[in-house]
């Protein structure tokens, strides 16, 4: 089994991580950083979100696997100390019936996003926002090339499934289970008054359906997609919708979403 580890880089990681690679070469796994098969994470949600943009051009090819050094993160089905456990279960050495995992597939966000300087694309694990750096935004939504509204505020979130459990969830959107292909649109304090109107309510568009978001006025604007902030001065529009490839996970014993979700908020 070919493998590579991305850990957060604080001592506890890099610990856990040196300890996986001894457990690993017992086994005789193969380190390797340019083609893995799986990639182990090593700390939280935003090790894992690391982990995959830095293996963005191989995602079809790679499972991820993540392992938890703080909270219990919504990427991570390991602990700390079951390290061993895992290498074991990842050996085929664990339970006769089930000698492969079970292999998860959740949608991504893709971008492409026109600037008058040019255009790029990325995609997406979490969410990707757009939000005003000096005042208010002002953007014209349309969903399947059809204007919807022109929204007026701090900024638009849009999510994946298995991003919808985080900003999303703070800014009162859904929490959708990860094997549906959608994506949600989430307002970031709208203005609404007499004169400006926007729907105020979250919006769930399916895989078939896409939305553009235009930049309605000389606006210098910062878009996160994930953990990476990019200063815009010159948008014209951003087009969201799922895209074609979707993330892996690696699951050697069941840990059902919502289980995850109760752990993570109700217990």
């Amino acid at each position: 089994m070919r493998y590579y580890v991305q850990d957060r880089g604080d001592q506890l990681s890099i610990d856990l991580s040196q300890q996986f690679h001894a457990l690993a070469k017992e086994e005789g796994f193969k380190l390797d950083a340019e083609s893995p098969e799986i990639v182990i994470s090593i700390g939280g949600d935003g090790t894992m979100l690391q982990a995959f943009h830095n293996f963005i051009d191989r995602i079809p090819d790679i499972a991820f696997v993540g392992v938890h050094t703080g909270h219990l993160g919504f990427y991570a089905d390991w602990k700390k100390e079951e390290l061993r456990e895992l290498v074991r279960l990842m050996s085929g050495k664990g339970d006769p019936e089930r000698l492969k995992p079970r292999i998860v597939e959740y949608p991504l966000l893709e971008l492409e996003i026109r600037k008058k300087s040019g255009n790029t694309s990325y995609i997406a694990l979490n969410e990707f926002t757009l939000k005003g750096v000096d005042g208010t935004v002002v953007a014209q939504v349309d969903i399947n090339d059809v204007t919807f509204e022109m929204f007026r505020g701090d900024g638009i979130c849009v999510s994946t499934p298995s991003g919808s459990t985080a900003y999303n969830k703070a800014l009162g959107g859904a929490m959708v289970h990860p094997t549906i292909e959608a994506i949600q649109i989430a307002e970031i304090a709208s203005i609404n008054n007499r004169v400006y109107r926007t729907l105020g309510s979250p919006v769930i568009l399916p895989k078939h359906h896409h939305c553009d978001i235009f930049s309605r006025k000389d606006q210098r604007l910062l878009l996160t997609i994930d953990h990476v902030n990019v200063m815009v001065e010159d948008l014209i529009s951003v087009r969201c919708q799922v895209a074609r490839h979707k993330v892996s996970f690696a699951r050697f014993r069941p840990y059902p979403f919502w289980n995850r979700v109760r752990t993570a908020f109700l217990d």
